[in-house]
């Protein structure tokens, strides 16, 4: 198809749009049979990078040919989309979340102001008043915005915590946040303005979770020294292990020392649908601002994240703003425009690939979906409790089990020989190309970790994923 025109009539975009659809088919399909790691050699991966680094050809080419090397360059990765990646926090990304983004960006509306498109910032607002009032239980008159993941929703937070609370003095603001926090926590309070030296690491407890206590006695600390506490980060949730942290008792301490408080919830908040879920992220409510992912346990396509905060004016004074140039623009109070809530001005409709899903299959599909990933993950635990060569750190909150060898005693050697056979366990584990799971480090030991967030992970995989994982584990011990 050389030459293509910009403007393809009725029958060429028929004839492309059933070739991208019917491979796409075709990939889904076979998704449980795909490896879940890499299968390319070093040599033909590094041989692909090189081969698509080209520059785009003066003349046009066919589609069928260029659909068969994305082919290719999407082989080359890890299989984020199937059941068997319980690696990270997996982000499965939905059939009906595909097709609405391909009806979104070819109708292509604005959504950076609500006069441009008043229907779809509806229809998006609908989805952000669902996630604060449904999901995360935020009182009539809270809102937010749909981002391009957990780091925009975080940084979009800091800076309307840090405008709130210090205004122009950011010089002796402090932050709060635990040594599980998400990296991208610091990394926005950097890019608010805040000092790296006055981002505090809150001791944990035994348990993992951010100790109140402590944070209490370092915010004293640093205002006796003349310093300005403005924000304490809770986690409902963490990378690491799935932990959360104690959210009533944080919301009470940041409520007593007059600190905005952030949950970033981006993994757990959607768990909150469940009985289970709501019980374990007791709490959440209380936030003045809460970082979601619909792109994990939403199964939403990747680059869907989410802020959800109890003051929208909050927001809008930190944000708000105009131009000479928007004058013809006319603003509605009703639903504000998502350029004065963020730091984005030019920007897709984010909310039909949620909206689209949510009114399709319901909002019981996802709960219980849900549900079934948190039956899986103490499935996980209990099993893997159970080998007596390995350590399974603690019951999940979610749906995230942290596991290692066990040391042969309490000597720092045997420590470190246990760590060192837990490398080369992931790496047995992962050369199956069955499952991939992926490693952290927990108070100073090689961790190995198993996620369950995927909604096409189901209890035949797990049941396969154990297997591999105990054999694996027996077939070389620590000395």
């Amino acid at each position: 198809m050389r030459n293509l025109s910009l403007e393809p009539d009725r029958a060429e975009m028929i004839e492309m749009g059933r070739l991208v659809l019917d491979r796409v088919v075709e990939r889904t399909e076979r998704l449980a049979e795909r490896p879940a790691s890499i299968s390319l050699t070093d040599q033909a991966e590094a041989e692909l990078v090189h081969a698509l680094l080209a520059p785009p050809p003066a003349q046009g080419s066919d589609l069928s040919a260029l659909l068969g090397r994305l082919d290719t360059a999407a082989d080359c990765a890890l299989e984020t989309a199937g059941p068997g990646h319980l690696a990270f926090i997996p982000g499965s990304g939905l059939y009906t979340a595909a097709l609405a983004e391909l009806y979104n960006r070819a109708v292509n509306r604005y959504g950076g102001l609500t006069s441009i498109a008043p229907a779809m910032a509806a229809l998006e607002t609908s989805v952000i008043r669902w996630m604060a009032h449904d999901v995360c239980g935020l009182a009539k008159g809270s809102g937010g915005l749909l981002t391009s993941g957990g780091s925009m929703a975080t940084f979009t937070a800091t800076v309307a915590a840090r405008h709130h609370k210090l205004g122009e003095d950011l010089a002796r603001g402090t932050v709060y946040i635990t040594t599980f926090a998400h990296y991208s926590v610091a990394k926005a309070a950097r890019l608010a303005g805040i000092r790296a030296a006055q981002i505090r690491i809150v001791p944990h407890t035994a348990d993992l979770r951010m100790d109140p206590a402590a944070a209490a006695a370092m915010i004293r600390a640093d205002r006796e020294a003349g310093l300005r506490p403005f924000l304490l980060v809770a986690t409902a949730g963490t990378t690491d292990t799935g932990t959360v942290d104690p959210l009533v008792r944080l919301a009470e301490l940041a409520r007593r020392e007059d600190l905005w408080f952030h949950i970033d919830a981006a993994y757990g908040g959607f768990f909150r649908l469940t009985a289970r879920g709501r019980q374990r992220l007791a709490g959440l409510q209380e936030g003045d601002s809460i970082t979601l992912d619909p792109h994990k346990a939403l199964f939403m396509p990747f680059g869907t994240g989410a802020l959800v905060v109890r003051d929208l004016a909050a927001l809008h004074a930190a944000y708000g703003g105009t131009g000479s140039y928007l004058q013809d623009s006319d603003s509605d109070d009703t639903i504000l425009d998502a350029g004065q809530l963020g730091p984005e001005l030019s920007r897709e409709v984010r909310g039909l690939r949620a909206w689209l899903p949510l009114h399709l299959h319901g909002v019981d599909a996802f709960r219980d979906a849900l549900d079934e990933k948190l039956d899986l993950a103490e499935r996980v635990y209990e099993v893997l409790s159970e080998v007596a060569e390995l350590e399974v750190l603690q019951q999940p909150d979610l749906t995230t089990v942290a596991f290692r060898y066990r040391p042969t005693d309490c000597s720092r050697r045997a420590a470190e020989l246990a760590d060192a056979a837990g490398y080369r366990l992931l790496d047995r584990i992962n050369g199956h190309q069955r499952v991939l799971l992926s490693s952290t480090v927990i108070d100073d030991r090689y961790t190995l970790r198993v996620c369950v967030v995927s909604h096409r992970t189901h209890r035949d995989r797990i049941d396969e994923a154990l297997d591999i994982i105990i054999s694996e584990t027996r077939a070389d011990l620590p000395a």
